[in-house]
């Protein structure tokens, strides 16, 4: 492979800035890596959506990336990554690396007392993509499921803290806790800007899985398999696009990627459509 095959840039996407957090782990994992992030910010989020609507948007998310010459895609979305990771793998021949066959391994790698918690969005849970994953590989697991829609919001809000998101919290996972898990599975990747929240709700005995770092490493082992690893020595970019740019867009994203964005461009969803 040449350089220029080498400098293509991975391509991730999600349906709104959760991916943002899939995103960090990669530029921590792969410095020398340009990325390009598209963000599906007018239609987010995914997870209330039908699993027909969900494997369209994936397919046109997917088809603007590969207009950016990406050599490989990251779903880092888990409602998409239950749905749509068949469909996106038949289309495409570069490699699709979703978010839940490495948070499965993960998991798998750190349960000690084989009890094993998983929190998504209503379609990751409703799919039951985890458990599945998680049982074809130890049918002797216990797997409990908890669907946590109303993380997102409070995350894209900026509610890092809040009184109202620990309440929520409570109320959601007091269930889970009750299980003896010794592993939480971030089902969705906008909760790990939450896990402070969630871990001190959880408790301190359990181990969260963020999906995001385990991701990064498949990525890594992916490209250098197919010889597409980037043998730059500086430092990679990453490139923002988005179909909507909420007002809090650009703060929140620097809150999730601990660090300062130059740019973010808007796609006109138009052209999203006809790809």
């Amino acid at each position: 492979m040449n350089f220029i095959d080498r400098g293509r840039p991975i391509g991730v996407f999600d349906s709104g800035i959760g991916g943002l957090t899939v995103v960090k782990r990669l530029a921590s994992t792969l410095p020398n890596e340009n990325i390009v992030y598209f963000g599906d910010t007018a239609r987010v989020p995914y997870g209330s959506k039908s699993n027909s609507t969900v494997i369209e948007y994936s397919l046109q998310d997917a088809a603007f990336l590969i207009t950016k010459n990406v050599k490989a895609i990251v779903v880092a979305c888990n409602t998409a990554s239950s749905i749509a990771i068949n469909s996106l793998r038949q289309k495409y021949d570069i490699p699709i690396i979703g978010m839940i066959g490495p948070g499965t391994e993960f998991a798998l790698k750190s349960t000690k007392n084989k009890k094993i918690g998983i929190i998504g969005t209503r379609a990751t849970i409703d799919n039951k993509a985890y458990s599945k994953a998680l049982k074809k590989k130890n049918k002797k697991l216990k797997v409990f499921e908890k669907a946590c829609p109303l993380f997102v919001p409070l995350a894209e809000e900026g509610w890092i803290e809040h009184k109202a998101t620990y309440e929520i919290a409570k109320e959601y996972l007091t269930s889970l806790k009750k299980k003896d898990i010794d592993i939480l599975i971030l089902g969705c990747t906008h909760y790990p800007i939450l896990a402070g929240v969630i871990q001190k709700v959880i408790g301190e005995k359990v181990k969260l899985i963020d999906s995001g770092i385990a991701a990064a490493e498949l990525v890594r082992s992916e490209i250098k398999r197919i010889g597409l690893l980037n043998h730059s020595s500086n430092l990679g970019s990453v490139d923002f696009f988005v179909t909507d740019i909420p007002k809090k867009f650009k703060e929140i994203a620097e809150l999730f990627l601990s660090a300062p964005i130059k740019k973010v461009r808007k796609v006109e969803l138009e052209d999203i459509l006809n790809h």
